[in-house]
């Protein structure tokens, strides 16, 4: 099967500072991308690179087939909305709306189309007739969507589209953007610094870190099993939990050892044959369990130092030898501060990784 954008081992650079070394993916017609990753990753940079607002200095980008590495953006088939809503003050949303269409001299009745259709889209038929100063920021950024809508192109680029906007709006615009994707079909690349819209979002995500995607797969799968210790430190709130230990392989199975904690291995999936040797054990908050001397599980003792209520659920932070680690609980949360816990850990829900920080 084509894939709706390609990029082939492509290359950006400032001078003589390499963003982007070599870097290909492949991205299927109708999928959501998220480009998820920290500050000067690289992920806006390979946006731009897509839709041509940034040049590049080796590699090839397709899209839709078509090679456009050195194309115009306006000839790339590609509809962007940028973090900023960019909106011209001084026209309605239906003008803001058809201002690139007029420009680009689609018949008026084609344009009046387009509009509406997008309008009832984006639940702004009311709204047509003000202007951006009489919207909420949540109205400007449907407006800002729906500029791209209305070019209707098979690929649409978001760069952190919601960023400016407060977390009720957030999740609000979140839900539309994911209900958009899912009636209209277009292929969606959106980039983000947010965890929670990347995992509620995407199709695939790829992670990004100094200008290389760590790992490119489901959300399901980067959440269960991180590729290695940077995206399983990014992934997840509060973060996965970290033990050093070392594997050791006296008996008929694997054991994890640290100072305090010895774990039977002999329920994890490991990725490939481990040798002994120093390992990082992580387990994500939620996956501990609170009494797990009842549960039979390796018990983690410790006593607790901080209590997050967040409604639903509560963190609770205890200390373990010299550590503090983090602990998920569902419903009414009666621990206090300097109360004995003894989480038990199930290692087959956990991940090791070895001494160069990749996934066991």
């Amino acid at each position: 099967m084509q894939s709706a954008v390609s990029v082939k081992d492509l290359k950006i650079a400032y001078g003589h500072h390499t963003v982007i070394e070599k870097m290909s993916i492949d991205i299927a017609p109708q999928e959501f991308l998220v480009l998820l990753g920290p500050s000067g990753c690289g992920k806006s940079t390979l946006l731009n690179a897509i839709a041509g607002l940034q040049d590049i200095v080796a590699g090839e980008i397709w899209i839709s087939g078509k090679n456009v590495s050195w194309e115009e953006p306006k000839d790339r088939g590609i509809g962007m909305v940028f973090q900023s809503y960019a909106l011209y003050p001084r026209m309605s949303v239906r003008k803001n709306l058809s201002f690139g269409l007029r420009v680009a001299g689609l018949p008026k009745a084609e344009i009046e189309a387009r509009v509406a259709r997008t309008a009832a889209l984006l639940h702004l038929d009311t709204l047509l007739d003000r202007r951006p100063a009489e919207l909420s920021g949540g109205q400007r950024q449907r407006v800002a969507i729906g500029r791209a809508l209305v070019r209707e192109v098979d690929v649409f680029l978001f760069d952190e589209p919601l960023s400016n906007l407060d977390a009720k709006l957030r999740h609000e615009l979140r839900v539309e953007i994911k209900k958009l994707h899912q009636s209209l079909g277009n292929t969606m690349i959106y980039v983000t610094h947010d965890q929670v819209e990347a995992l509620t979002l995407a199709d695939r995500i790829a992670i990004m870190r100094d200008g290389v995607i760590q790992q490119l797969a489901s959300p399901a799968e980067i959440y269960r099993r991180p590729a290695n210790l940077f995206v399983a430190g990014f992934i997840g709130a509060p973060a996965m939990n970290f033990i050093e230990g070392r594997i050791e392989r006296g008996g008929a199975s694997p054991v994890f050892r640290s100072r305090e904690l010895s774990v039977d291995l002999s329920g994890y999936a490991f990725s490939h044959a481990a040798a002994d040797g120093p390992v990082t054990l992580g387990f994500r908050p939620e996956h501990l369990v609170l009494d797990g001397a009842a549960s039979s599980l390796p018990t983690i003792p410790g006593r607790v130092s901080v209590v997050e209520p967040m409604g639903s659920d509560a963190v609770v932070w205890f200390d373990w030898a010299d550590q503090s680690l983090s602990l998920r609980l569902m419903g009414d949360v009666t621990l206090e501060p300097g109360d004995a816990v003894v989480p038990g850990l199930d290692i087959a829900k956990a991940s090791l990784f070895d001494a160069d920080g990749s996934r066991l």
